[in-house]
């Protein structure tokens, strides 16, 4: 379930850390996993903890607190929206509505021509560039104004 690229790269993760905590590596190594195989089924997280000699329920706990992990599969194009109160206050729940309008879905799915998954995120620490959009888990795309969010649309729909 991860090819030895897949593995070099959590190697390198493992550095960082001393020899017998493995497991600090977890977000990383499932970070590495989802990116190569597009989301986190059951079989890449128990391979994930079988890597890092971990129990896999300690490996599910992660993957299913952070919203950056995908346990479905999702669009080519995973958007995500803050729509905490301060980005609220400038504007995401309306920005939030025009996405979820031009790509006729709402949140937690994916368009039928498997473009677009539209997710709402949690505070992304940029409450001053809000709206703001996380594409892909990213690149965070800031002032995301209706106009803004149809010239992403269209450059996307390429």
């Amino acid at each position: 379930m991860l090819s030895s690229q897949a593995t070099e790269k959590i190697d390198r993760e493992l550095t960082k850390y001393p020899p017998d905590q493995k497991r600090s590596a977890v977000i990383s190594a499932l970070a590495i996993a989802q990116h190569e195989n597009g989301h986190l089924s059951a079989e890449v997280m128990d391979a994930v903890a079988a890597y890092l000699g971990m129990p896999p329920i300690a490996v599910y706990e992660v993957a299913t607190f952070y919203g950056m992990y995908d346990l479905e599969p999702v669009g080519a194009h995973k958007l995500c929206i803050c729509t905490n109160l301060p980005c609220a206050l400038r504007g995401s729940v309306e920005a939030a509505e025009h996405l979820k309008r031009k790509l006729g879905i709402d949140f937690n799915e994916t368009t039928p021509d498997g473009k677009f998954t539209l997710k709402e995120g949690e505070c992304f620490g940029a409450c001053g560039d809000a709206p703001v959009v996380l594409h892909n888990n990213k690149a965070m795309l800031s002032f995301m104004s209706k106009e803004r969010i149809d010239q992403l649309l269209a450059e996307l729909s390429k």
